[in-house]
């Protein structure tokens, strides 16, 4: 991993489909990691569109932050300042973060696609702790998506709850980043670690994990 730097960098250097990973010393934190075989815990995908501030598009059971699209505070599926994000997931949650980068950066209609994505899912809500466990389990079998396989109209059929890695795997998939090969519960936070080995589409690569230096509040 990359020297740290500092929050106020990292904003000025993301751009859409950059990846966020987190890693928490809590016990929940730390199940996730035994679990997905990885130092991380939690994903979001960075948002940057034209003059908007930079966005944080993630999962969390937390309703801290108010929602950007709906307008209010919610569980689940969020569109967030990745700012106010960042801080909150390392001040108050006591996470440490680090950014990966896409290269190349996405196109404009790739960047549409990632806003319909947010349009379709957000506001889901969070898988119960027996789901997300199940979920997780049987995402380890090995599975391939059927080549029929369609999503419903409000959203994936797998995603009436959906957590961080499932969102950003899906929101993947639509900008084209991703090929649709496995359901939705294949991914999870580690899979978007360094340590994994995430075959995206031709051509995209994610840089190694930077550390971000947040400033304490």
């Amino acid at each position: 991993m990359d020297a740290a730097i500092s929050l106020d960098q990292a904003i000025d250097l993301t751009r859409t489909g950059d990846i966020w990973i987190f890693r928490g010393r809590s016990g929940p934190d730390r199940a996730i990691q035994t679990l997905t075989n990885s130092p991380v815990n939690h994903v979001g995908m960075s948002l940057v569109i034209e003059d908007m501030p930079p966005l944080m598009w993630h999962a969390e059971l937390g309703k801290s932050l108010p929602d950007l699209w709906s307008g209010t505070f919610q569980r689940g599926v969020q569109l967030h300042d990745l700012r106010d994000a960042v801080t909150v997931w390392a001040n108050r949650y006591g996470q440490r973060g680090w950014l990966r980068q896409l290269e190349p950066s996405v196109t404009r209609p790739m960047e549409d696609k990632a806003l319909k994505t947010v349009a379709r899912l957000d506001g889901t809500p969070f898988p119960s702790s027996a789901q997300l466990a199940w979920r997780w389990a049987r995402g380890r079998v090995p599975q391939i998506r059927p080549r029929r396989w369609q999503r419903g109209p409000v959203g994936d059929a797998a995603l009436e709850t959906a957590y961080c890695a499932e969102v950003v795997a899906v929101t993947y998939e639509d900008m084209g980043l991703l090929p649709p090969r496995h359901n939705p519960s294949w991914y999870d936070p580690g899979r978007f670690w360094s340590g994994d080995d995430l075959e995206l589409c031709a051509g995209f690569t994610l840089g190694d994990e930077i550390e971000v230096d947040v400033p304490a509040t």
